[in-house]
């Protein structure tokens, strides 16, 4: 029996741990919080990431580690990779870290992504502003997720704010890009060969949208994406190739004018993807602990039609869910916060008129009918 250590004790290692049992798989994750959710259903180490004396310890104990935070040091990765075999590998761990390294690696690979300029202090900014052009984005390099380390630019006027807001540190500042839909794709690529001789699978691809720069509802199969969910996992096949990677990765991508273009990408299983746990027959999770020990993939496609409505700092009441037929409540069993992911639903349906109508009856229960509002619309 294999044991599976997580850097990071949030819900995705939760997620991963139920989904490994069933294969025999244990799990010991690490966390800087002693309150970390993952620690209720898998044993938890409470350390912090440049505690290597901890570490040391946690990697005597698994045969394998993998992430379900991508900003875990990636020195600490590499230290790690010295004594364990890491999962994805720690190259693709520090690319997805940088988001100007991200992006040149999606440009070097034929993904188009919008326009960007590297922002290394403030005379960069003011230089590249007007060249880029308003509205604009500037993020931080690293450390950001769910919105933070951004700062959106409408005017010139906005320039000393945007500085302050990233607190000088190294930046990319982005276009604005006026995008029809937001989509995205989880892909799992296997450790079973080298470049295309490795197993490799994609989900369907999703539509997505957000609140306050966090997802609040995924729509799986994304409707009318045929070919764009092609070109996706093109895509997607391509980076996973190049990094070598071995594991489950989500790629976030706009559509703007029927064009795909590159937004960033997450080394590790995805929000995007929850609803796989009951709408495929192997989830995201149960893939990449099967990738990750050397099995066989399982099937990634869908059954029926899925949306999954994310609850954001705190939950509404279980039993609104649990009393629609073929809904599925997941707590993740942490403390209600402002901002926090605090659990999630997923609604399941064999058609949109079915999904409409179930969705429809749900947010009312559950008061949420501004969130289903645009998902209906794109259920026609």
């Amino acid at each position: 029996m294999s044991t599976i250590g997580i850097l990071g004790g949030g819900q995705l290692a939760r997620m991963l741990a139920l989904a490994g049992a069933p294969l025999g798989a244990r799990f010991l994750a690490v966390d800087n919080s002693a309150d970390a959710c993952a620690g209720q259903v898998a044993p938890l180490l409470v350390a912090d990431w440049r505690d290597f004396a901890a570490l040391e310890k946690f990697a005597a104990r698994i045969d394998v580690a993998t992430f379900d935070f991508e900003n875990v040091p990636a020195d600490t990765a590499n230290w790690l990779a010295e004594r364990v075999r890491v999962s994805p590998n720690p190259r693709a761990l520090a690319l997805a870290q940088d988001r100007l390294a991200e992006k040149s690696m999606f440009r070097e690979l034929g993904l188009p992504t919008a326009q960007f300029a590297t922002i290394d202090n403030r005379d960069d900014l003011i230089r590249a502003a007007p060249a880029i052009g308003y509205p604009a984005i500037l993020k931080t390099r690293r450390l950001g997720y769910d919105g933070k380390g951004q700062f959106r630019l409408r005017s010139a006027a906005d320039i000393d704010a945007a500085w302050q807001a990233v607190a000088g540190a190294p930046s990319i500042l982005e276009a604005w890009v006026p995008f029809d839909r937001e989509v995205s794709i989880v892909a799992v690529r296997g450790s079973d060969g080298a470049g295309r001789d490795a197993e490799f699978s994609t989900y369907p691809l999703v539509q997505n949208w957000h609140a306050d720069s966090i997802l609040s509802a995924t729509l799986a199969p994304a409707p009318n994406s045929d070919a764009l969910a092609d070109e996706a996992a093109r895509h997607a096949r391509a980076i996973a190739e190049h990094l070598d990677y071995v594991g489950v990765f989500a790629l976030e991508l706009f559509v703007k004018d029927g064009r795909l273009l590159g937004n960033e990408m997450a080394p590790r299983v995805h929000n995007s993807g929850h609803w796989s746990i009951e709408g495929t027959a192997c989830s995201q999770f149960e893939n990449h602990v099967r990738a990750v020990l050397g099995l066989p993939l399982g099937d990634t496609a869908a059954l029926g039609m899925s949306v999954m409505l994310n609850f954001i700092g705190e939950l509404p009441d279980a039993r609104a869910v649990l009393a629609e037929p073929r809904a599925h409540w997941h707590d993740y069993g942490k403390a209600a916060r402002a901002g926090r992911k605090v659990g999630h639903a997923t609604v399941r349906a064999d058609s949109a008129p079915e999904m409409r109508e179930r969705l429809a009856r749900l947010a009312r229960a559950l008061g949420r009918e501004a969130q289903v509002v645009p998902v209906l619309a794109a259920l026609g």
